[in-house]
């Protein structure tokens, strides 16, 4: 019953989430004070980032108990969706680097912008020890045994991180956008801030689908091998 709850939420996040960053960036390109019709990369890195890091990330941590397939054929899929969401996430951090530089704003002066490129170097790290220990490789089975937990924790970890800059990614761009005249509340900041809830939910849901006890251990469960 949780795990089907779970994807009910997903479900809802995919289908309302995204879409309502979409519309809100929309709704934000068309206001007077704000220039941006002609430079895509505003739109690309929040809508990179939670379709490559948040949504794709969480599935790709779930994938071992939330899909009853062989291990084996898990161990692949969490492989390839943690290296799709990783790309994306490299793409939309370079979108916003470029959308600075040709905006004239200065790059790597907030908290967002800080804790941004940690996320990705460590989810990069993160990668590349698991495809070393546990894809090929391989670590001998003692290594991937005593690996295991800190790898589960410190990927938790890291995507928790993910959410929580998310989330200040949308109060940074919110307060500078009612700093220039966008209504305190209208239409485009509520979205932001259901856009914000919504995603928190999410990785919430994330976190506890990986925290909690699987139906069937045998099929559902994380392993080292």
């Amino acid at each position: 019953m949780f795990f089907k709850g779970v994807s009910i939420a997903e479900a809802a996040y995919c289908g309302a989430g995204v879409p309502g960053v979409g519309v809100v960036i929309e709704r934000i390109a068309n206001f007077p004070s704000i220039q941006v019709q002609k430079k895509p990369d505003f739109f690309i890195h929040p809508v990179l980032i939670l379709i490559g890091l948040i949504i794709i990330g969480g599935e790709a941590i779930i994938s071992y108990k939330a899909l009853p397939l062989k291990k084996q054929v898990k161990k692949l899929i969490h492989l390839v969706l943690h290296s799709i969401a990783l790309i994306l996430g490299i793409v939309g951090v370079y979108a916003a680097f470029k959308y600075h530089n040709e905006s004239g704003i200065a790059n790597l002066y907030s908290l967002h912008s800080w804790l941004g490129i940690g996320i990705i170097v460590l989810y990069g790290v993160q990668w590349i020890y698991g495809f070393i220990v546990f894809f090929y490789p391989g670590g001998t089975a003692s290594v991937r045994r005593e690996s295991l937990p800190w790898h589960v924790l410190f990927g938790l970890f890291v995507y928790i991180l993910a959410i929580g800059n998310a989330a200040l990614g949308f109060l940074e761009k919110l307060t500078f956008l009612e700093s220039s005249g966008l209504a305190k509340y209208g239409s485009e900041a509520f979205l932001v801030n259901f856009t914000a809830i919504v995603t928190i939910l999410f990785g919430a849901f994330v976190v506890l689908t990986s925290l909690s006890q699987p139906p069937n251990e045998d099929k559902y469960s994380y392993f080292a091998l």
